[in-house]
């Protein structure tokens, strides 16, 4: 997390944004800052509400939700108390769905086993939403907009391995959230569902070229699956009774469960029964 790391961060984005702008894909919009008064410029700039984070953290950790100008001076306050010349970067909040995709690439073909669609919207972090594959309330025109996009980026940035791709769904526009060349702790949740070794797979295609084997994904075709899957996140919340309950973009599950059935109902179910917590009835 220094600054050299930070400056870093912010160039690896805007070539992002470059690449996204030359391949026509939407992102919500956003802005690096260093001071408070840059950060309450860009938010206003932007339009409440807007996603605030340092650069260079994982699991969401000290990202907020701003929805006045008041929580972008605090939350600034804070920030840069204890981290003198890292840059924050400000986003415009997306209050749409949110899905998720795990692909497996060679730099020229990929595979995109399923789309999965979050079920609480986007804001709160991928890893404590529960998750349901195949999407449900997708519409097949916004699923083949995802798989479009997944395709040209990855192609573009020559993925030979895992990727994992975030978007969200605001107003029937889908935008990017999140590219991440790297495999995503979804990844034997959608291979359970689809029952295929993503892993193994990806370690095929990084070590085809030592082996002298050909790449194994132009020969692996999508699945239909007549059944869905429900990942849930499992929460701390009855061991650590301090702990905010309310879930936000900083991640605070320490597990993961799945629920299988040809109903989706009962996937939920039994998913929600499997983290151990009673449903209410009332």
């Amino acid at each position: 997390g220094t600054s050299a790391d930070s400056i870093d961060e912010a160039e690896d984005r805007e070539r992002f944004d470059e690449l996204l702008a030359k391949l026509d894909i939407p992102r919500p919009k956003g802005e690096t800052v260093l001071t408070k008064e840059e950060a309450v410029a860009a938010a206003n700039r932007l339009g409440f509400p807007v996603l605030l984070r340092p650069s260079y953290v994982l699991g969401g950790q000290n990202m907020i939700i701003a929805h006045e100008t008041s929580e972008v001076e605090e939350y600034m306050d804070i920030i840069t108390s204890h981290m003198k010349d890292n840059l924050v970067l400000i986003d415009k909040y997306m209050m749409g769905k949110e899905v998720e995709v795990d692909a497996i690439c060679d730099g020229e073909d990929y595979l995109i086993p399923g789309v999965m669609q979050h079920v609480e919207l986007a804001g709160i972090h991928s890893g404590d939403s529960a998750c349901v594959l195949p999407p449900i309330s997708l519409t097949p025109v916004q699923i083949a907009t995802i798989e479009d996009y997944t395709r040209k980026i990855a192609t573009s940035l020559h993925v030979c391995g895992l990727m994992n791709m975030q978007y969200a769904i605001e107003d029937g526009v889908v935008s990017v959230l999140e590219a991440n060349p790297r495999a995503s702790r979804t990844v034997p949740l959608v291979s359970k569902v689809y029952g295929l070794n993503m892993v193994r797979a990806a370690t095929q295609v990084i070590i085809s070229q030592l082996e002298g084997k050909p790449s194994p994904v132009p020969e692996m075709k999508h699945r239909p699956i007549s059944h869905y899957g429900v990942k849930e996140a499992v929460m701390p919340f009855n061991m650590f009774q301090e702990v905010d309950p309310v879930l936000g973009p900083e991640m605070r599950s320490t597990g993961e469960v799945l629920g299988l059935s040809h109903d989706f109902g009962e996937a939920f179910y039994k998913a929600e029964e499997a983290t151990g917590l009673r449903l209410p009835l009332e």
